[in-house]
């Protein structure tokens, strides 16, 4: 339960009548998870109408027999959350079957481009393709296939992330077989040069921020999906340029599957990862990502549940740091926003 504070009630009279002016309640504090029953692999943005906007795996939520082709939600305080409707109208046609995993949402050429991973479990030739909308609502228009795994040469090519550096953008990928980075063209709608390796084959999920001198590289190790047994778990590594090296707090590099943890499951969650990172007005940096409550862990398909979480990250000796290693169960207090 979110706890909640009417912070103000201010009643007017004038000319012998009155009425009443309601500032409505603002969230002050929170609890994880802050949006269910699931947003899975979740990437965030802050929309140009001052709401952020997060969107997920495909998932079958609630009574509904159909799966929401990435569903998107949006906050104004990253907190309290509301449903917003699907990416996609329909489902992409380049590829013969596969569900829409990992989406990543970028603010680009000055329109909302959505990557996505395009795969089924066990797919010997998945791929990642790109959308795009005027709105971060939607719906987005889908320009298809950036490239599949057998053209790009890495096994199990999914979990894209977006990244521009001097003008020039950079496509990251990869799960479980190396996770990779290419230039991309000025427009993003495809690759150029020669892909170049960033860590080693424990990792998916990539995901990679800037703060000062140095490239935080954040990545997902374990099993995302087994429900109330699922390891997955955060670990980070850090360079001085963007395509590596990266090593972890021993000088590990996580070519060779380094890596520093800093969220892994606890008595309550599961399976924390796959995580964005967003930063609130004053600066602060928090972690979104899924995780699976113990005590519900499966939806109606039988797939994980795995809602949306939020954490703050706190710096010391130019490492992140999640409290306690673990998702926090307790009220923490709500973003500056």
């Amino acid at each position: 339960m979110q706890k909640k504070w009417i912070i103000a009630l201010l009643v007017l009279i004038a000319g012998g009548a009155g009425y009443i002016t309601y500032n409505y309640s603002v969230t002050k504090e929170f609890e994880n998870p802050v949006f269910e029953p699931v947003l899975a692999d979740p990437s965030i943005i802050e929309g140009e109408d001052g709401y952020y906007y997060a969107y997920g795996t495909e998932d079958a939520w609630g009574d509904d027999t159909q799966p929401k082709l990435i569903p998107i939600v949006r906050s104004k305080n990253l907190v309290d959350w509301e449903y917003v409707g699907e990416a996609f109208e329909e489902k992409p046609s380049w590829k013969g079957s596969g569900s829409l995993w990992a989406p990543e949402i970028a603010n680009y050429n000055g329109k909302y481009y959505l990557y996505y991973s395009l795969s089924i479990w066990g797919d010997s030739n998945p791929g990642i393709g790109l959308a795009v909308s005027e709105s971060p609502e939607g719906p987005f228009e889908d320009k298809g296939k950036i490239f599949d795994s057998e053209e790009i040469g890495v096994q199990n090519s999914i979990d894209p992330f977006f990244y521009v550096q001097d003008d020039t953008p950079y496509l990251i990928w990869g799960s479980f077989h190396g996770i990779y980075g290419i230039e991309m063209a000025k427009d993003g709608t495809s690759v150029k040069g020669e892909k170049f390796q960033v860590a080693g084959t424990d990792y998916e999920a990539p995901y990679i921020i800037k703060r000062e001198d140095y490239y935080y590289f954040f990545g997902s190790r374990g099993s995302c999906c087994e429900g109330a047994n699922s390891t997955y778990n955060v670990a980070v590594g850090r360079s001085k340029n963007l395509k590596g090296p990266y090593v972890d707090k021993e000088g590990n590099q996580l070519t060779n599957n380094g890596g520093t943890v800093i969220l892994e499951g606890n008595n309550t969650f599961a399976g924390p990862g796959h995580n964005a990172i967003v930063q609130d007005d004053a600066d602060n940096d928090w972690m979104v990502y899924h995780a699976i409550d113990k005590e519900e862990p499966l939806l109606w398909t039988g797939a994980s549940r795995r809602p949306l979480m939020l954490d703050p990250i706190k710096w010391k000796d130019g490492w992140p740091v999640i409290k306690g290693d673990d998702p926090e169960e307790n009220l923490q207090k709500t973003p500056d926003v």
